[in-house]
This record gives structure tokens, sequence and C-alpha cells, in this order.
């Protein structure tokens, strides 16, 4: 079931609205007769760590050559770094 209010309506009442969507309704918010926004229960999305492991690859000569302005980034001026 699907329950249309304008935008001052859902100002008005946001929390009887919330009730509405935490009991499985969905709640359409309206401007000027136009819906522009959707009121749905949140669903938590379960993060995943490693994903991607055995997926993807890489080779290890693509770190064989630091660039020098990056070097400097990281580990600042060499003869900073020789003190």
């Amino acid at each position: 079931m699907s329950t249309n209010v304008n935008i001052h309506e859902a100002k008005t009442h946001l929390s009887r609205l919330l009730e509405q969507v935490a009991s499985g309704e969905r709640v359409v918010i309206s401007k000027a007769g136009q819906p522009v926004a959707d009121l749905v229960p949140h669903q938590a999305a379960r993060v995943v760590f490693g994903g991607l492991k055995n997926e993807i690859s890489y080779d290890d000569a693509a770190f064989a050559e630091v660039d020098p302005d990056i070097q400097r980034m990281f580990y600042g001026e060499d003869d900073a770094a020789s003190r």
C-alpha cells in the first residue's frame, strides 16, 4: 500500500509517516502534485571486506619505478632524509 502526501503534510506529520513506513507502508512525498521523494524502510547494506579476493591481480612491475615527485611527497627531499 502507498500513501501520497504533500511536503507541508509530510513536515507536519513526519512522526506518523515514519511509523507507517516502519510498519511496511510506502509514503510518496509530492510537490505541486509531482512525486519528489519516497519514504521506504531503511535496509542496512552488508559490508564484506576482501570481496574481490582472487578476482583482481596486479603485476609487481607496476611498482618497480617510483615517480620521484611521489617519492618526495612521502619521504621529503633527499637532503633532508640523509640528516
